[in-house]
């Protein structure tokens, strides 16, 4: 991934990310710089779209509690859907009421403006027709058919969150998987990326050894990973 990558993320080069690493060896690398606390609270799980390491550069949405149904329904979530570009991955966070804040037709919007997947502290909607996209995955609480209107509205965007207890900011570099969700600082990209394609290529060697039937300290002495 080139080092001035933020808003407008290379496709390929985060398809290619999402193939050979993973969320640990981000996380790994990140302690190794210092940044310790980069990963979410257990909480996030893949909920619908394709399985696999979603990776991308955080959009992020707060959806507030609502009372009554706004005179113009759904702006908020017009604009900021309208807004998602290429590498984009909506970072949403709607923790403050059981209403579905995501559903199939923002998916499917946010699949039309290039955006990767979502990352949702709450809960969202229409998993069968997301599921048929099979472009979109998303990261989530769980799911409830609970409309959002007149219920929550997102009233913010690209600005600080606190998702699933990490604070994530618009730029951030966010990778999810079955393991949990690690979150890369933006000013920590350009040195963090190349480090954990790094680590996964030792990782991988590690691996073959191991299965050829090297003993684990060996691996220990020769790569310091495990």
């Amino acid at each position: 991934m080139p080092s001035d990558t933020a808003r407008g993320g290379d496709a390929l080069a985060l398809d290619a990310l999402a193939t050979e690493t993973y969320s640990a060896v981000f996380a790994d690398v990140c302690d190794a710089i210092g940044k310790r606390f980069q990963t979410l609270e257990p909480g996030a799980r893949h909920i619908a779209g394709p399985e696999g390491v979603l990776i991308g550069l955080a959009r992020t949405a707060i959806s507030m509690p609502v009372n009554e149904i706004p005179e113009r329904p759904y702006e908020g979530e017009i604009d900021f859907v309208d807004s998602l570009s290429k590498g984009d991955l909506v970072v949403l966070d709607c923790s403050r009421a059981p209403a579905a804040a995501w559903g199939e037709l923002f998916s499917t919007a946010s699949v039309g403006r290039g955006a990767r997947g979502a990352l949702i502290d709450g809960l969202v909607r229409d998993i069968a027709k997301i599921n048929e996209l099979d472009r979109f995955p998303i990261f989530a609480r769980g799911a409830r058919p609970t409309d959002a209107l007149g219920r929550v509205a997102i009233r913010e965007w690209d600005v600080p969150v606190c998702v699933f207890g990490l604070t994530v900011f618009t730029g951030d570099l966010v990778v999810c998987d079955n393991d949990g969700v690690t979150v890369v600082p933006k000013e920590c990209i350009p040195e963090v990326v190349p480090r954990a394609l790094e680590k996964a290529r030792i990782e991988s060697e590690a691996r073959e050894l191991l299965l050829g039937g090297g003993y684990l300290r060996e691996v220990w002495e020769k790569y310091r990973v495990l």
